[in-house]
């Protein structure tokens, strides 16, 4: 069992009654990869911490695997949340550990390239590649994030063989795992606690060194005044992640905000915070992911093995950092319930598919949002129920990227053995050669719905930057407006990375914590 299932400083809020009267050094919303390891670094240096996650606590006892449960358990939304206009659906975690819990445990560092261009258009300090590199190393000998050493599964080994034909390079994927089985179903939950995701060990050693953690605590708002917050108020939820009538309020002396990149913004928002330059929520971005299915000869069995071993950078800077839309090329575990929410069939056509899931083959191509002037991304807003929801227009622009990526996955696919391949999309069909799948991608109307988009990265919504006329954030993670609101997770990035977030969020937070440790020390 893992430690925190009976740890006496976990307050599950829907079923305790919280202490009248409580008051913290450090106030972090959000047990994900920042809240996680920010959490770790305050306690280790003798602050009293409290860590607020909405979701449960839920740990290896109850990761059975099951996609009936995983998804109501660990997602937001039971992994149904999509943007406003339903055109891409979001894979976020919603429980303890955040995403870390769920993920597929890919792990990159930031590209240079990506951080150049932050520090040249928006005047990031502290950020350079050279200054981050003593923190990815850190972190990556911490959490054991290292190139995955078993061969790769048969649904990594197509792109590996793919792109290998078609002289494109590939790499292999670092994954920060300790004592894998190779099952493939991490993104359920690690029932072996291998991952070495938060639940597993920054909040577990957070917790032994005093930090208290609630769970199912969902954050209304900060308080304060109009110099300084002083607190968080927050809200019970029940067994099914509806809150409840149950409201407590905590004091600190610092808020951290780390709810993800549409949490920490809705928080912001619900506070009404100042924002004179209506920043908040905007530059919200994902990695927009479009996939393509192949039916293969061999057996795949894509459920089984490391979910993703093997990746390809061959379209990432396609056009350079500011030119056409980049790609980075993976693949995705597929699994029944999952895989058949994302292929656009119905009846008997849906059941034939299916019933060669074993021998079934998936490409994705994660695109590079956020480099262009037609590049905005998205923007976080309030709905009539102060729930958060993102506003994620598509344009031509990214509709240019998604059909590059089709054509190159099918290219690949077919490279690789494919007998026939199929792009999501509700108006494509299945196609037995590359010359016919590719003149009908040239056709496809790529808009909303249509043509199925997904994304599991969510960033920006809180951009950090030295100007306040185009950032909401300082370049240490300080809020403008407030001395003692700070926010450290994926919000703070201007633009998408380009790469799996996890190590970048976790280097990124791990710096700024360290040194908000120190100016409080002093």
């Amino acid at each position: 069992m893992s430690l925190l299932s009976s740890h006496p400083n976990h307050i599950d809020l829907s079923r305790q009654q919280a202490p009248e009267v409580v008051e913290y050094d450090i106030i972090i919303i959000g047990s994900g990869a920042g809240g996680g390891i920010a959490a770790e670094i305050f306690s280790n240096a003798g602050l009293s911490v409290c860590l607020i996650e909405e979701g449960p606590l839920k740990t290896r006892a109850d990761f059975t695997m099951r996609e009936a449960t995983a998804y109501p358990d660990l997602y937001q939304e039971a992994a149904g949340r999509k943007t406003k206009d339903k055109g891409i659906s979001i894979l976020q975690g919603r429980s303890v550990g955040g995403s870390t819990t769920v993920n597929w445990t890919s792990s990159f560092r930031t590209p240079d390239k990506t951080l150049q261009y932050w520090r040249h258009e928006y005047a990031i300090d502290g950020l350079s590649p050279k200054k981050l590199l003593p923190w990815f190393q850190r972190i990556e000998q911490q959490l054991n994030m290292q190139p995955w050493g078993m061969s790769p599964n048969a649904n990594n080994q197509v792109l590996l063989e793919g792109a290998q034909r078609l002289g494109w390079p590939t790499k292999v994927i670092s994954r920060n795992v300790k004592g894998c089985a190779n099952l493939g179903y991490c993104g359920m939950g690690c029932p072996l606690d291998a991952k070495q995701s938060m639940l597993v060990t920054s909040i577990p050693q957070a917790m032994n060194k005093g930090a208290v953690l609630y769970s199912r605590a969902r954050c209304e708002r900060v308080i304060g005044d109009s110099h300084k917050v002083s607190g968080v108020l927050l809200r019970a939820m029940n067994e099914q992640g509806q809150a409840i009538d149950k409201v407590i309020q905590l004091n600190g002396r610092h808020v951290i905000l780390s709810a993800g990149a549409i949490g920490t913004p809705a928080i912001m928002l619900r506070s009404q915070l100042d924002d004179p330059h209506e920043l908040i929520g905007k530059r919200t971005f994902l990695h927009p992911v479009a996939a393509v299915a192949a039916q293969m000869n061999e057996l795949i069995e894509p459920f089984r093995g490391a979910p993703q071993s093997i990746y390809s950078d061959h379209f990432l800077w396609r056009d350079g950092v500011n030119g056409k839309l980049g790609y980075k090329l993976e693949v995705p575990p597929i699994h029944p319930v999952l895989g058949s929410s994302l292929i656009p069939l119905h009846g008997n056509a849906h059941h034939e598919v299916f019933s060669q899931l074993p021998y079934m083959h998936a490409s994705l191509a994660l695109l590079r949002d956020g480099f262009h002037p037609q590049s905005k991304g998205g923007a976080v807003e309030l709905d009539e129920f102060d729930y958060p929801r993102l506003d994620y227009p598509l344009n031509e622009y990214i509709w240019e990227g998604v059909r590059h990526a089709l054509l190159s996955m099918v290219e690949l696919q077919f490279a690789a053995g494919a007998t026939r391949v199929r792009p999501l999309h509700m108006d494509a069909h299945w196609y037995s050669s590359w010359s016919k799948a590719k003149s009908a991608i040239q056709k496809l109307p790529l808009q909303p719905i249509r043509s199925l988009l997904f994304s599991a990265h969510v960033m920006g919504g809180a951009v950090m930057g030295s100007d306040p006329a185009r950032s909401v954030v300082n370049s240490e993670g300080r809020f403008h407006y407030r001395d003692n609101l700070w926010v450290m997770d994926g919000s703070l990035f201007p633009t998408s990375l380009g790469v799996n977030p996890q190590l970048t969020i976790y280097a990124i937070c791990a710096k700024l914590a360290s040194s908000l440790t120190k100016q409080l020390q002093s």
